[in-house]
């Protein structure tokens, strides 16, 4: 090259949205399988019933709930069959919904000495959280399976469906986590927030209750809540019944809003975590 010609390089911040890369994603993926067995591991470390947690936790909720929703509070007359398989099948989704979400949305705090010192996609962070979750979720949908045994309840052929709510529940998560994520690295009052929103979003989907008790004309709004196709979706691809597609596909288009609105979010104020966090 002539000594006359010159290359110059000018280095500029980030811009304040600059999408997604996958291309990044994909070249970080063995990070992102550390990440995800970090978490596994972390989450068992120290424990004496390990893996059990996963069917615990399900299973004592599904019977708290059976006693005072189901019988006190007259619910089991809505349901067709047991209403602790009812209520168990939709909270072995909620639960691993609600876990991601709570995950997700604190991972970048857990993993703030990371973030400070070495430079990698921020977003594998709450990816991981989320991925981690499927081990407990597998655990449960494993108990499950005993339990349709137990009630006499064969597999319909749309149990080959499940995986399918299993991904919606993922985006939803997605969504939801990496907006939180991200609010809670500058407000740290979200990581309350977040608690209680899970909370209230539990009533407002239907783990607990046939969705026969939402009137036919307010069913549509009620879609609105994502969770509400993935939950009755699933719960038909594991008793069987008659698909609910519009409460489907209003699931899944909300949920892809949510996450658009998440990551464009994330990436915007990605570039000031390591100075905030």
């Amino acid at each position: 090259m002539p000594a006359s010609i010159q290359r110059k390089l000018r280095i500029e911040p980030a811009g304040s949205w600059q999408g997604v890369h996958l291309a990044e994603l994909w070249r970080y993926r063995e990070l992102l399988y550390f990440f995800v067995w970090r978490d596994i591991k972390v989450r068992y470390k120290q424990t004496v019933l390990g893996a059990m947690w996963a069917i615990i936790q399900p299973v004592a909720t599904t019977l708290l709930f059976t006693v005072f929703f189901g019988h006190l509070g007259g619910l089991s007359k809505q349901v067709n069959g047991s209403y602790s398989l009812f209520v168990y099948v939709g909270l072995s989704l909620w639960t691993f919904y609600a876990n991601a979400v709570s995950l997700a949305a604190n991972s970048l705090v857990a993993s703030s000495h990371l973030i400070s010192k070495v430079y990698f996609p921020r977003l594998l962070v709450p990816i991981a959280a989320i991925l981690s979750g499927l081990i407990d979720f597998a655990i449960a949908f494993a108990f499950l399976l005993v339990l349709m045994a137990v009630y006499h309840v064969a597999p319909s052929p749309q149990m080959i469906a499940v995986p399918i709510f299993v991904a919606g529940a993922m985006i939803v998560a997605a969504g939801a986590g990496v907006l939180f994520s991200a609010l809670i690295v500058s407000y740290r009052d979200f990581r309350y927030v977040i608690t209680f929103v899970v909370q209230l979003w539990l009533f407002a989907t239907p783990v607990l209750y046939a969705l026969d008790i939402v009137p036919m004309q307010w069913r549509l709004l009620y879609a609105l809540n994502p969770m509400v196709g993935m939950i009755v979706g699933f719960r038909t691809a594991v008793l069987g019944g008659a698909w609910q597609p519009e409460l489907i596909v209003t699931g899944f288009a909300t949920a892809s809003v949510l996450l658009l609105v998440g990551l464009r979010y994330f990436t915007t104020v990605e570039r000031r975590f390591a100075d905030v966090i």
